[in-house]
């Protein structure tokens, strides 16, 4: 046994002798030191990641409403816009095989009230980030990432009030035909036998044979494009007021001004083309019945509309010729006098022109764009499809005037 005074002192030599407590410290700690750093590391990381996947939920349910509020997509295919639109936002920084799509979450509600309409879209993406060697070297292999977008948007519908009179020319040119053609049956007699009594008699057949559309049928179909996208726009007939007047080297009885597009459209499809050309009264009558006083000495379609909707419609003239005015009885050129008169008359006081020059000459197409409110209000159609694309567009112009979306 070792003596006490001998075991003492050895004691002592051990404790006081600090050679190796570096290493076993270094030994000891190692461990905390890396977990140390990679956690720092990734903390830098994960909040990269973090405000990556909330930028990312945020302007996917911006697109997602924005897109379901303009009619860009239908509720059913948010679901797949909002995950598509994350997908494609996170492209560049999602580790190589993470399925963002299927962990992304979309929430689209619908809230309509009278001629307003929301939607409120969330979109929560998540994934799974892939820690850094550091962090794995202490025991954590991935971090769960998830957030939250919600926007809400919309439009409100407003409706907007018009009044529009057309003035038509169905003079003689306008039986003339279009270059544009068509099939139509006609029936003939075919098949000649004898009857019971000894005499020829035939049969009733049926056939189809092409001809070209004159003008007259075109202006039906091209007015009737219009008069269809109005009504659109304005099924229940609370917001449109229509009317019509015809002319040739004289002016016809015109369909008043009425709610809707029934009246005016009866009245264009029994238009027949014969005569001469003079649009000074058509236009005169076109002006004066839009601006017409009622019994008690108010603007007559300012008063119609405010009864029923409470608003001042917008007021347009649509007037079409295939011709030239032609000469007056002293040979000078008055009706054009006339009728730039009344479009002069009619601009001044806030009514829109459209004009439509159809296949007509030199005269007449001066005429028109002298008459129209504007370069964009003249329209010139050489052939029919021209003239379908040119009342199409004023009744794209005018039926936005009725139906108006305001984000």
């Amino acid at each position: 046994m070792m003596s006490t005074s001998i075991l003492l002192p050895c004691l002592r030599r051990m404790f006081s002798d600090r050679g190796g407590n570096f290493g076993i410290m270094t030994a000891v700690l190692t461990p905390v030191l890396l977990g140390a750093a990679g956690m720092a590391v990734h903390v830098g990381d994960m909040l990269l990641s973090k405000q990556q996947l909330q930028e990312a939920a945020d302007s996917a349910a911006l697109a997602t409403a924005t897109a379901l509020a303009n009619g860009t997509i239908q509720s059913s295919q948010a679901e797949a816009f909002a995950r598509n639109f994350v997908a494609g936002q996170m492209a560049n920084y999602l580790q190589s095989g993470v399925d963002i799509k299927s962990a992304t979450g979309v929430s689209v509600q619908t809230n309509t009230s009278g001629n307003s309409t929301s939607y409120q879209v969330t979109v929560s993406p998540s994934y799974d980030l892939t820690v850094n060697p550091l962090m794995q070297a202490v025991g954590f292999t991935t971090q769960h990432l998830s957030t939250s977008g919600t926007t809400v948007g919309g439009h409100s519908q407003t409706q907007g009030s018009i009044s529009m009179f057309l003035a038509l020319d169905k003079s003689g040119s306008m039986g003339e035909p279009t270059t544009t053609v068509t099939t139509e049956s006609y029936t003939y007699k075919c098949n000649p036998h004898l009857n019971n009594k000894g005499k020829t008699v035939y049969d009733t057949c049926t056939g189809t044979r092409t001809r070209y559309y004159t003008k007259i049928e075109a202006l039906k179909l091209a007015a009737g494009n219009l008069f269809a996208q109005l009504n659109s726009a304005d099924p229940n007939a609370e917001y449109v007021r229509t009317g019509a007047v015809s002319y040739d080297i004289i002016e016809y009885p015109a369909s008043s001004l009425a709610w809707g597009i029934t009246g005016v459209t009866s009245y264009v499809n029994a238009l027949q083309a014969n005569g001469g050309t003079n649009s000074s009264g058509a236009m005169n009558t076109a002006y004066t019945s839009l601006v017409a006083k009622n019994a008690a000495g108010n603007d007559a379609e300012d008063s119609a509309h405010k009864l029923k909707t409470g608003q001042i419609p917008k007021k347009y003239i649509v007037f079409m010729t295939d011709g030239d005015n032609n000469n007056d009885s002293s040979g000078g050129r008055s009706y054009d006098t006339l009728t730039k008169a009344t479009c002069d008359t009619a601009k001044s006081k806030g009514i829109e022109i459209y004009t439509i020059a159809f296949m007509a000459p030199p005269g007449g197409q001066a005429l028109l764009q002298y008459c129209a409110s504007d370069g964009s209000h003249y329209f010139q159609a050489e052939k029919m499809e021209d003239l379908l694309a040119a009342f199409k567009a004023i009744g794209a112009k005018a039926s936005a005037q009725v139906t108006r979306l305001t984000n």
